[in-house]
């Protein structure tokens, strides 16, 4: 029995009107994730016997993609571009130091994305959904102000 009935419900919903389309398990999962923020434990069984398929095989691609989060999203993200032209201009240093910067700090994740099609302004990333170019650590601080630690 799913933790959450209302969730639990909505998600069948989703599933089962979806399941028509040809290979609907990624609109399935991307739908789940739009209403939701995440596919939780518990979407994953429900989603398999609707579409038919083994709990390995959602998991599967629930796992393989990093687009579908298996938890709750922090409050604030920050993601940072580790492709060559960003390295080359001291991507691998800002990423250690952001990264650390919020390590104690739960409401915010730091990640990475291999380019962001930024490259003649890098170090390139996404702070909380939106693109800037041109980073540093002064500057993620300056866009993070309010951010609680």
């Amino acid at each position: 029995m799913p933790a959450d009935a209302a969730r639990a419900a909505e998600v069948r919903a989703i599933t089962e009107s979806s399941r028509s389309l040809r290979g609907p398990l990624l609109p399935i999962l991307h739908t789940v994730v739009e209403r939701f923020g995440y596919v939780s434990d518990d979407d994953i069984p429900m989603i398999a016997d609707v579409l038919n398929l083994s709990r390995a095989d959602v998991h599967g691609v629930v796992s393989f993609y990093h687009d579908f989060r298996r938890t709750p999203a922090p409050s604030h993200t920050v993601t940072l571009c580790r492709a060559e032209a960003c390295q080359s201009v001291g991507a691998g240093a800002l990423y250690a130091a952001t990264a650390e910067r919020f390590s104690e700090d739960s409401g915010v994740e730091v990640g990475e994305v291999f380019c962001l099609g930024n490259c003649a302004l890098g170090p390139a990333g996404m702070i909380d959904g939106r693109l800037h170019g041109r980073l540093s650590s002064d500057r993620i601080e300056a866009l993070g102000e309010g951010w609680t630690r």
